[in-house]
């Protein structure tokens, strides 16, 4: 992944290069520029073509939320991460709206700045990777997880997330597949159980069901990690 081209979009000289060498000592990014008003912002923009902007709320010539909503008319592919001194619900919740990745308040922390641009980093490598997506991806990538972190709040009733990460990781040793009777055997749960689990990880993508027919012809589900499917071909 080529490096991440960061304009600041700042208008106190002291705070814009604090902002340019806390962002440059984060692997895999590189500060392009630095504007100082809304109009400067926009004209580096059209010339430097920065990957994602950081952005503070008071400008001279403007507000840094409406330079924002510009950006999302005009220029969707740019990602924005607030840095500013608002705090302000309703300034906050306006950046929300307008898709910024994240919102800092002055005075930032090098540690805080630092864990919001590994999370972008990790974010725009993770859709590079993908060509379609699964609906726990989709929810990892809203909600800025670790890969295999689940959102626990979104997991149904009934299900439980340490043994859902257990059966997550026993899954992936089963190449070939396994039925929900044989994977209740072989993680000590009951065959509904088992069954329970891997279905709701069949709703979300994670795992592939089929059906295959045994010694006497009654068919059975089989289940397969996704990511091993893909792996075959």
């Amino acid at each position: 992944m080529n490096e991440i081209q960061v304009l600041i979009v700042e208008d106190d000289w002291k705070n814009s290069e604090i902002n340019r060498r806390f962002t440059e000592k984060v692997e895999g990014f590189s500060v392009c520029g630095v504007a100082t008003t809304v109009e400067e912002a926009k004209e580096l923009i059209d010339i430097l073509k920065p990957n994602l902007v950081l952005l503070d709320v008071y400008l001279p010539d403007g507000d840094g939320i409406n330079l924002l909503w510009y950006l999302r008319t005009y220029k969707q592919d740019i990602d924005v991460i607030m840095i500013t001194a608002a705090k302000e619900v309703d300034r906050v919740e306006e950046a929300i709206r307008g898709g910024v990745f994240d919102f800092l308040i002055k005075p930032i922390m090098l540690n805080r700045l630092k864990q919001s641009l590994r999370k972008y980093r990790e974010y725009k490598g993770k859709l590079k990777a993908v060509k379609e997506v699964t609906q726990g991806q989709v929810d990892r990538l809203l909600h800025r997880l670790p890969e295999h972190e689940e959102v626990h709040s979104l997991i149904p009733k009934g299900i439980d997330p340490l043994t859902l990460k257990k059966v997550k990781s026993e899954l992936a040793n089963y190449q070939n597949g396994i039925t929900a009777d044989e994977f209740g055997q072989s993680i000590g749960i009951s065959r509904t159980t088992a069954r329970r689990y891997l279905e709701y990880l069949v709703s979300t993508g994670e795992v592939h069901a089929d059906l295959s027919y045994g010694k006497v012809g009654r068919p059975e589900r089989t289940y397969i990690a996704y990511h091993i499917m893909e792996s075959k071909g």
